[in-house]
């Protein structure tokens, strides 16, 4: 059956898998419904946050662990900590927010944005 995005949103659909809506029982033709009439109750579905691994939201953005870096748009994983550790970087490996590059003060690296931890002291 011919079903539109639209359907979902709209005061006539059934929410049945056999019959689309009251005034198109079997779907529209075309891209457009010419009966469409907003629900005033329909709840908009929300985005979803999908995480690869490796990976998690910080402020609603993705961001890679420590050993996994984006660089113009490809994943490259670093095993080696002078490649990615913010002692070496003065960024967060997660997030990349910056860091205060104060190296005789600084004992722990740990980001206040992201949660980020620095297990390896």
């Amino acid at each position: 059956m011919p079903k539109i995005p639209d359907c979902d949103r709209c005061q006539f659909y059934a929410y049945n898998p056999h019959i689309i809506c009251a005034i198109h029982p079997s779907g529209v033709e075309g891209n457009t419904c010419v009966d469409f009439e907003l629900d005033p109750d329909a709840v908009p579905e929300e985005e979803e946050l999908w995480e690869p691994v490796g990976a998690n939201y910080v402020d609603n953005e993705l961001v890679l662990d420590s050993n996994h870096l984006l660089m113009n748009g490809i994943e490259i994983i670093h095993l080696d900590p002078a490649s990615w550790h913010p002692m070496h970087t003065g960024k967060c490996p997660r997030c990349g927010a910056e860091f205060d590059r104060d190296y005789t003060a600084r004992v722990h690296w740990d980001c206040d944005r992201c949660g980020w931890m620095d297990d390896s002291v």
